[in-house]
């Protein structure tokens, strides 16, 4: 496995998980909106633009998630 695989595979490993943990806390959303960036980057690097770019739509659409839930969320992660 070459290194932009492993990239790949815990990009969407991290999306994976932090999607699953979103319900206990606005800072699994915000990880999950990170991760979401690692797997547009790994997109963009692996040549698959299309795939970059809903990737790029997807964080942007968590992190506005995460900016609606925030202020009101009283846990911690």
């Amino acid at each position: 496995m070459d290194l932009l695989t492993a990239f790949g595979l815990f990009a969407v490993s991290a999306m994976l998980v932090t999607y699953a943990l979103e319900s206990r806390g606005a800072g699994w959303i915000l990880a999950f909106a990170a991760s979401c960036l690692l797997g547009s980057t790994y997109g963009f690097l692996q040549g698959a633009w299309p795939f970059g770019l809903v990737e790029a739509i997807w964080a942007g659409v968590a992190a506005r998630r995460w900016w609606l839930v925030w202020p009101s969320d009283g846990r911690a992660g």
